[in-house]
């Protein structure tokens, strides 16, 4: 149970942040300028594409990385398909994960790989597999690691990740604020170079500053008042979020809050894109998690009984959204079935200012939740 109290007492919540997770939040923007750097230090600024890759592949496990997938598919948008690869099995190889190109990659293609370890056997084979096929291999990991030995050996580009100040990653939960954009940033830089989207140095520092100004509204040192990122906490406090996103940006934002909520705060919640997230969840609003569903035993033990959930509806917009929104419909329908709903809609910008206001307050959110339940700060 969320212990509302510890949201207004920053000095308990800093005893609490044993993983640095409020300092890996509030240093996103940070990330994001030192990402940028590598990325421009390790050539990316220089590169002579010959045009669009035909396709985008990208290999990745974990929290952080696979939302990374999923935006780069986002903001690419119809410039060139992006799959995400996963892996597939285990392999031969000992403590191996088994991963496997399309038949259909080859010259023309570009994989991406990005990893807070870089030791994975199996995205080594990997990598040799798309030599082979004449792929070009673009890797964010550490540096030194076996994948980035691995993929400088075969002409491939390695940009070193971002490390943590916080202490080694083996230690770090891969939904950590702010590994996501350690990863992202210079696959950005990457893709604003061959054409799939636009990311250019001056994008990315506004991105950088978005991060810094939301880190200073949604800091533990704000009252929750007026405080985005708490009040959000506090409001799902015994609740199963249901996340409804509207704009292209929004929709990996919204996924990946789930995947955050659930590794870092032990939370489950459901994301589903509008207007389909309607009839998707609707019958959630009306059955048993509904807010008007049994309704509380007055002679229910508060102590040793914990609260039902009750479906609360988190609605994401990644701008301002004009002409035909389902945002209406959605507060329609929740409003019908007593269902609490929850708004974040970031303040006028580009498309990857908006996306970035959007998960940092989702991260601080996630975050808050987490170190004032007592159950999972240990």
């Amino acid at each position: 149970m969320l212990d509302e109290s510890l949201l207004d007492a920053p000095e308990t919540l800093a005893r609490a942040d044993h993983r640095g997770l409020l300092r890996g939040a509030a240093e996103a923007g940070a990330r994001v300028r030192t990402a940028a750097r590598h990325a421009a230090e390790a050539g990316i600024a220089e590169l002579k594409p010959e045009g669009r890759p035909r396709a985008v592949m990208v290999a990745c496990s974990g929290t952080a990385a696979s939302g990374v997938a999923d935006l780069v598919g986002a903001l690419a948008g119809t410039g060139a398909p992006v799959t995400r690869l996963a892996p597939t099995g285990v392999a031969a190889a000992p403590g191996a994960l088994r991963w496997v190109l399309p038949g259909w990659a080859g010259s023309l293609d570009l994989l991406l790989i990005p990893t807070t370890d870089g030791s994975e056997p199996g995205l080594d084979l990997l990598s040799e597999q798309a030599y082979r096929r004449g792929c070009t291999v673009v890797a964010v990991a550490p540096k030194p690691s076996p994948l980035a030995e691995s993929v400088d050996g075969r002409h491939g580009l390695v940009v070193p990740l971002t490390i943590t100040p916080n202490g080694p990653y083996e230690e770090t939960p891969s939904a950590s604020p702010g590994t996501l954009w350690a990863l992202l940033t210079p696959l950005l830089a990457l893709l604003d170079r061959v054409g799939l989207l636009e990311a250019p140095p001056e994008t990315l520092a506004k991105v950088a500053d978005r991060l810094d100004r939301t880190a200073e509204r949604c800091g533990p040192a704000v009252a929750t008042y007026s405080n985005p990122a708490k009040t959000l906490a506090a409001e799902l406090a015994e609740s199963l979020p249901l996340i409804w996103t509207e704009g292209a940006g929004a929709a990996p934002v919204g996924r990946h809050f789930a995947a955050v909520l659930a590794e870092l705060a032990g939370r489950p919640a459901l994301a589903a894109e509008l207007p389909e997230a309607l009839p998707a969840h609707g019958v959630l609003l009306a059955g048993a998690l509904a807010a008007g569903a049994d309704p509380e035993d007055f002679f229910r033990d508060r102590v040793e009984e914990s609260q039902a959930l009750r479906a609360r509806v988190v609605l994401l917009r990644d701008r301002p959204t004009g002409g035909l929104s389902a945002a209406p419909a959605a507060r329609e329908l929740a409003l019908g079935h007593d269902a609490p709903i929850s708004e974040l809609e970031p303040e006028d910008g580009s498309e990857l200012e908006s996306i970035a206001e959007l998960l940092a307050v989702t991260d601080f959110a996630a975050v808050y939740l987490t170190l004032a339940t007592p159950a999972t700060t240990t």
